[in-house]
């Protein structure tokens, strides 16, 4: 991955900022998107790299982060759709929260997708790599609108893999349970319930990620234990539900 020419979108803290930096420091050039414009010039100016604050949702937001990031790069080698959010609860929760969670968490790499994988497909190679949260392939108990939006980014980026995967474009979903993030910090003490393992610190992350790079599996599991449940969610259905509706159980009774 030396040399590679790299965009990482939400890297002005958490993962994306731990996944840029540690691109960087096996010799990649890396331009830092985040939406926090001084978050994303700080971590470009601590490694070297662009910055480009903005949005990175949107159609117009995509398409200027990847021409800015092609002007400057030449190509884009491995784009990271990484940025992310959590938004609304259940029910309640409105239809901009539905459609905000929707646009940053799956039509964003979608929009990605189409800039990108025309040139490599002409070039014969890319890499297209998505944070889908462990939340996408088994459930987050407190949000429908993220564990809905995981689940659709997981789906396009198997449609991705499945579709061009014979063609030199390859496709990764980095799919960790908890780690300590502003968003982890935002969840509180129900994070002590919803998540069942240890977190992790958001370079244990990088470093499975950078492991990962250096093959093509899909999926990059940083909780390795993550593999397991999803085998059970599969086999076992009901009896995964169940557990889930225990889990929740003792959500509702934290809550009150």
């Amino acid at each position: 991955m030396s040399n590679q020419r790299i965009v990482v979108t939400g890297a002005g803290n958490g993962i994306g900022r731990a996944i840029a930096r540690r691109m960087a420091a096996e010799g990649a050039q890396v331009v830092v998107n985040d939406l926090d414009a001084a978050a994303a010039q700080a971590v470009a100016d601590e490694i070297g790299g662009m910055a480009w604050g903005g949005d990175a949702a949107s159609e117009a937001g995509v398409a200027a982060l990847i021409e800015a990031a092609t002007a400057h790069l030449g190509e884009i080698d491995v784009f990271f759709a990484n940025a992310g959010i959590e938004v609304g609860v259940g029910l309640d929760a409105s239809e901009a929260d539905w459609q905000r969670s929707m646009d940053v968490n799956v039509m964003a790499h979608i929009r990605a997708a189409r800039l990108l994988v025309p040139g490599w497909l002409e070039r014969g190679q890319g890499r297209f790599v998505v944070t889908a949260s462990a939340a996408g392939l088994l459930m987050m108990l407190g949000s429908a609108p993220y564990s809905v939006s995981k689940h659709s980014a997981v789906a396009f980026a198997e449609w991705l893999s499945a579709t061009y995967g014979n063609r030199g474009i390859v496709v990764q979903a980095i799919c960790p349970q908890g780690v300590r993030t502003r968003m982890l910090e935002d969840a509180g003490p129900i994070a002590d319930i919803l998540i069942r393992d240890a977190a992790l610190e958001p370079e244990d992350v990088a470093e499975s990620v950078w492991q990962a790079l250096q093959g093509d599996q899909f999926l990059i599991l940083p909780h390795p234990e993550v593999a397991d449940y999803y085998v059970a969610r599969a086999a076992t259905t009901d009896t995964w539900l169940r557990g889930m509706r225990k889990l929740q159980g003792r959500l509702d009774a934290f809550t009150g």
